[in-house]
């Protein structure tokens, strides 16, 4: 028995009448491979500025409500343009223990070149999206005082 359109349950999965699921009508037919569901997905531009203020706070250790985030387009791939501030470590603690530096991530440049790295990897994986360029444009400095484990 085959299932047209019209037959009650069609759409919901169910058996039709007269074939149960452990019964199928035509048990020597082979399973049909399950077909991909295909379309779009479409995430709102605030939404998308939302994912890489986050994802670039995470990344330069920021609030993500100090990250300024900008839209574009780059030859039909997304252009992001990201400006936020950066927190580091006191020059008076790097001059007195220089190894500092390496412990917390590198130089700011050095950061901020990673930074454009993993905000490309991380909203390409989180959005599905093609990301083209990424530029980041430091603002300012967060200073901390870098703690001690105890």
């Amino acid at each position: 028995m085959s299932v047209t359109a019209d037959s009650p349950g069609w759409f919901l999965g169910g058996d039709t009448p007269g074939e149960t699921a452990a019964e199928p009508a035509d048990a020597q037919a082979p399973a049909a491979a399950p077909r991909a569901a295909r379309g779009r997905t479409r995430i709102v531009p605030r939404a998308l500025r939302q994912i890489v203020s986050m994802v670039t706070a995470e990344s330069l250790g920021v609030a993500a409500n100090q990250v300024g985030v900008e839209l574009g387009d780059d030859h039909g791939r997304l252009a992001l343009t990201v400006s936020t501030s950066i927190r580091v470590v006191s020059l008076q603690r790097v001059t007195s223990e220089p190894a500092l530096i390496a412990r917390t991530g590198g130089t700011i440049l050095a950061r901020s070149a990673q930074s454009q790295t993993d905000i490309r990897r991380r909203v390409g994986e989180l959005t599905g999206a093609d990301i083209g360029t990424v530029t980041v444009h430091l603002t300012g400095v967060d200073v901390t005082r870098e703690r001690r484990v105890r």
